[in-house]
């Protein structure tokens, strides 16, 4: 089935007068939507208009709700989006992400064609989700120069003209490029646009997973989908090879076929139990042929890796998670200060936003706490709610200024790492030689800390060479990272930025050098800052000086 046409020229579905380009989002494991393209795009909403125009027609429940990306992309020939509950669907390992639909404005970056996109640790580009792209385009359009994403929830500041991403907190800086292409698919303007930072759309309002709702930073905890597959995060904050910090977090506006799950006290999710998404599979359609009906979810056999220190050190961590939030957090006595509570967003003199997601019989939802030494303050439900979904380790990390209580550690497969030296001198290091380091990490199956638990986990691209200059900062940096590995912070398990293959292994937030002759792609000499970034990148993760001492 050819793909629909797109752009301000195509004809809108119904015959409606063209008023609005809509896209078409996957939301991945961290939290972060991610644009289909804009063919994938028009193909998606011509099956949508497709599927609302036959359920008028036949009155009331889904009609061919389903539908198979694989006829608008051969690369997507796995995956199927279920329209009645927005869920995206992968046939060869049942796992599941939402899905949104925005409408914009035909003369946004969506309506043009324009792409804004920023460079991953593979060296490729990823683009930013289109609310981003199309406030990225405005201010470029206007001729502002500096630009701060903090409003739509991301802790970076971009310069438009150098074109560069810079972290505000760790000021690690990425290249990020402007280009065009195909222009999203025109379609009848049925209710308010998402227009950046002024939008209103009831999307936006309720329950879209990501966008400029609020000036404020949300933090991640990304809270499971009600699919029958548990989507765990792996760590209080939403981190990816992606490299962003702050991803915004709604909480989950679910009704209809959408059950809500609940957590309890030992911070287990209790999930609906698995049904059909609409009905067996029929497999997929010829093109040209009507969408099945649903996509049945399979009964996948989990088989979950033999006990090990580490997990058992993070079972033992989980099943005392108040105490682990009392041990932070002391309980305010007088009334709480007049502000929002920025994990669940709501105003500290209310309930935890979390009370009707949360059971917990020891912390009321109206409690509030302060951490000891930032003095940040949050209800102590929303807090137990943000350490509960991460790694459950005995440590807590501000969501407000990222500062770290206790040790905190990741969830990196386990592997080995070499280090060894040779005399040849780096490029901008000519008077010094060479440290190598070499990470060993093999394919396996993932443990209860990961995304997928008992799901296979691929590690592509291993032995991986990486490379410091051996001089006294290169050494402490050395030092540093053999904490970070035997802490589990240098990988993780998650999403490609480069290929989008989920559940491999992916750099985890500190940087790596892993060429030496040439910083072209960013990955290797000279670059004077380097030792100066990935020292505050290890110190954003808990690891510095102070680690090295007896």
């Amino acid at each position: 089935m050819a793909a629909a046409p797109s752009g301000p020229s195509a004809p809108v579905p119904g015959g409606a007068s063209p008023g609005a380009v809509a896209v078409w989002e996957w939301q991945d494991e961290f939290g972060k939507w991610r644009p289909y393209q804009g063919s994938v795009c028009s193909y998606i909403e011509q099956s949508f208009q497709a599927s609302q125009q036959k359920g008028k027609r036949l009155g009331p429940g889904p009609a061919n709700s389903s539908i198979p990306l694989g006829h608008a992309d051969a690369m997507l020939a796995p995956y199927v989006i279920d329209i009645s509950s927005l869920m995206q669907f992968r046939q060869d390992t049942g796992t599941m992400r939402a899905v949104r639909r925005h409408l914009f404005p035909q003369d946004s970056a969506a309506g043009q064609g324009v792409i804004w996109e920023w460079q991953n640790d593979e060296g490729g580009w990823s683009p930013y989700e289109m609310n981003v792209s199309v406030f990225l385009e405005q201010a470029y359009s206007s001729g502002h120069q500096h630009v701060d994403l903090g409003p739509l929830g991301y802790n970076y500041d971009i310069n438009l003209i150098s074109q560069v991403q810079t972290n505000k907190t760790t000021l690690y800086r990425r290249s990020i490029q402007r280009r065009l292409d195909t222009p999203y698919p025109v379609t009848a303007a049925t209710g308010p646009l998402h227009t950046s930072m002024a939008c209103s759309c009831q999307q936006c309002l309720l329950n879209s997973g990501t966008g400029p709702i609020t000036t404020r930073y949300r933090h991640s905890i990304n809270l499971p989908s009600s699919s029958a597959v548990p989507q765990v995060s792996s760590r209080t904050t939403a981190v990816s090879s992606s490299g962003l910090g702050f991803v915004p977090y709604n909480k989950p506006a679910l009704s209809g076929s959408r059950s809500t799950p609940r957590l309890n006290t030992h911070g287990a999710w209790a999930l609906p139990q698995p049904a059909s998404m609409g009905g067996p599979s029929t497999g997929g359609p010829s093109a040209g042929q009507p969408v099945s009906n649903g996509v049945s979810v399979p009964n996948l056999p989990v088989v979950m890796p033999k006990s090990s220190k580490v997990n058992q050190a993070l079972a033992a961590a989980s099943t005392e998670p108040e105490l682990v939030v009392r041990k932070y957090l002391e309980e305010l006595q007088d009334a709480p200060p007049d502000e929002d509570c920025i994990i669940c967003m709501e105003k500290l003199a209310s309930p935890s936003g979390y009370s009707d997601a949360y059971e917990c019989k020891t912390i009321r939802p109206e409690t509030v706490g302060r951490l000891a030494k930032c003095q940040h303050t949050f209800h102590l439900l929303c807090v137990l709610a943000m350490y509960t979904n991460g790694n459950k380790d005995g440590s807590l990390q501000c969501p407000s200024c990222k500062a770290i209580y206790g040790e905190k550690t990741g969830t990196q497969p386990k592997g080995k790492m070499e280090v060894s030296t040779f005399p040849r001198s780096l490029p901008g290091h000519e008077d010094c030689g060479t440290i190598k380091i070499v990470y060993h990490i093999s394919r396996g199956i993932q443990g209860p800390e990961h995304p997928n638990p008992g799901m296979p986990y691929t590690a592509r691209g291993f032995p991986r060479y990486c490379y410091l200059p051996d001089n006294e900062k290169g050494k402490k940096v050395l030092e540093l990272l053999k904490v970070a590995w035997k802490r589990r912070l240098i990988f993780t398990v998650g999403t490609s930025s480069t290929t989008g293959e989920s559940n491999t292994v992916v750099w985890n937030e500190i940087h790596h050098k892993t060429e030496m002759d040439s910083n072209l792609s960013g990955h290797g000499y000279p670059d004077p800052n380097y030792l100066d970034n990935v020292l505050a990148e290890l110190a954003a993760q808990g690891v510095t000086e102070d680690c090295l001492r007896p």
